[in-house]
C-alpha cells in the first residue's frame, strides 16, 4: 500500500502537473512564498526567513519542503523616509513521493511601498519577482504495470519519459499589499498575489502541459490586548487550477519583559485550514528572532491512512534592527 500511494502521488504531480505548489501550515512566516510585494516591508534593516515542513510522517518522505530567503531595504536616503524599496533573493526545495520527484528554484525579487500619510502608517505597495525553477524526476524508482510480464519483472518499460527527465523554467510572479495603523501601534494588512503569470510549460511527456496560475488573497493584523497581550491574526485563501484552500487562525503574544521595541514573547495559538486540518501553533520570540512550531493535526477524509498526522513544520525569522528605530507599524503575521 506504501508503494502504492508513493507510484500514485509520482504520477499525479508528474504526468498532471495539477497539484498545488509547495505551501506551508504557517504561511505567515514565509513572506515571500506569500506575496512578492512583502519585499523589504518589515521595520528592520534586513529579515532572514526559514521554514521547514515535513508532510504525512507516516508515509515516509512524502512530502519534505524547506526555503530561506533574506530582504532589505535600498536606497533609503533616496526615497522619501515613510517609503519603502525593497529587494530580496529566496530559494525553495521541495521532494516528493520519496525523492522522486524533485524541485528547486532560486528567486530575486523587489516591491516598492508608498506612504499614504505623512506618518508613513497607511501604506500601499507593489512586488514582483523572478525565478528559475528546476524539476527533476528519478525514473529509476519509478514502476508501471507493463514492467510485470509473464515472465517475470523485467524493469522496462514503453511509458517513456519523452522530454528527458529534468525540466527548467522561468517563472513571474506579482503581488499587491496594503498596509494600515490606526494609531501607529496596531497593524492590519490586505494583499493578493499570482505566482506562474506566464504559465510556464512543464512536461516530461510528448503533451503539453502548463503550470497553473496561482491567486493568493491574504490579510491579518496585529492589535495589543491589555499592556503585556498582543493579538496576531491571519488568513489565506488560494486557489490554483480547480485547487482551493483557505486557512484562518489567530495567536496571542505574551510579552514577558514589557519592551516594546525589543520584546521577548512567546505565542500560543491555532489555525485551520478548512476541510483539511488544525494547526497548533507556539513560538518564542528574542533579540529580533522568532522561532515557530506547529503540528497539522489531519481532519479531512485522509486521517485514517495518515493517523491523523498531517505534518510538522518549523520556521525562523530574524530582523536585525537599527540603532534607531523609527516604529513604522508594518506586518508581522
Amino acid at each position: 500500500m506504501r508503494k502504492l500511494f508513493v507510484l500514485a502521488s509520482a504520477l499525479v504531480l508528474t504526468l498532471g502537473v495539477k497539484a498545488q505548489d509547495p505551501h506551508f501550515s504557517q504561511f505567515f512566516a514565509s513572506p515571500l512564498t506569500l506575496n512578492p510585494a512583502f519585499t523589504g516591508k518589515f521595520n528592520g534593516t534586513w529579515r532572514l526567513a526559514a521554514n521547514h515542513r515535513d508532510q504525512w510522517p507516516s508515509i515516509p518522505k512524502a512530502y519534505v519542503t524547506s526555503s530561506a530567503s533574506v530582504d532589505f531595504g535600498i536606497m533609503k536616503n533616496k526615497i522619501p523616509e515613510t517609503d519603502v524599496f525593497g529587494v530580496g533573493i529566496s530559494g525553495l526545495t521541495d521532494a516528493s513521493a520519496n525523492s522522486i520527484l524533485k524541485l528547486n528554484y532560486g528567486s530575486a525579487s523587489m516591491s516598492y511601498h508608498r506612504a499614504l500619510d505623512e506618518d508613513g502608517y497607511n501604506t500601499i505597495g507593489a512586488g514582483f519577482q523572478a525565478t528559475y525553477s528546476s524539476l527533476n524526476l528519478d525514473i529509476t524508482k519509478l514502476q508501471f504495470e507493463d514492467m510485470l510480464t509473464q515472465n517475470g519483472f523485467t524493469g522496462t518499460t514503453s511509458d517513456l519519459i519523452t522530454n528527458g527527465a529534468n525540466q527548467n523554467y522561468f517563472d513571474v510572479n506579482a503581488g499587491l499589499l496594503y498596509s494600515g495603523s490606526s494609531n501607529g501601534i496596531n497593524n492590519y494588512y490586505l494583499g493578493v498575489s499570482m505566482y506562474h503569470i506566464n504559465r510556464p510549460k512543464v512536461s516530461f511527456k510528448d503533451k503539453n502541459w502548463f503550470l497553473a496560475g496561482r491567486v493568493t488573497v491574504h490579510g491579518g493584523g496585529s492589535f495589543p490586548v491589555g499592556e503585556q497581550f498582543t493579538l496576531h491574526s491571519s488568513i489565506i485563501h488560494q486557489i490554483q487550477n480547480k485547487a482551493s484552500e483557505t486557512t484562518l487562525g489567530a495567536a496571542i503574544a505574551a510579552n514577558l519583559n514589557q519592551d516594546q521595541d525589543n520584546p521577548t514573547s512567546v505565542y500560543l495559538g491555532t489555525w485551520m485550514r478548512f476541510n483539511d486540518a488544525i494547526v497548533p501553533y507556539i513560538g518564542l520570540e528574542f533579540g529580533g528572532m522568532r522561532i515557530g512550531a506547529s503540528y497539522d493535526l489531519n481532519i479531512s477524509s485522509l486521517k485514517a491512512a495518515t493517523n491523523t498526522r498531517g505534518g510538522s513544520e518549523i520556521s525562523l525569522i530574524y530582523i536585525k534592527q537599527p540603532a534607531e528605530n523609527k516604529g513604522i507599524p508594518c506586518p508581522k503575521f
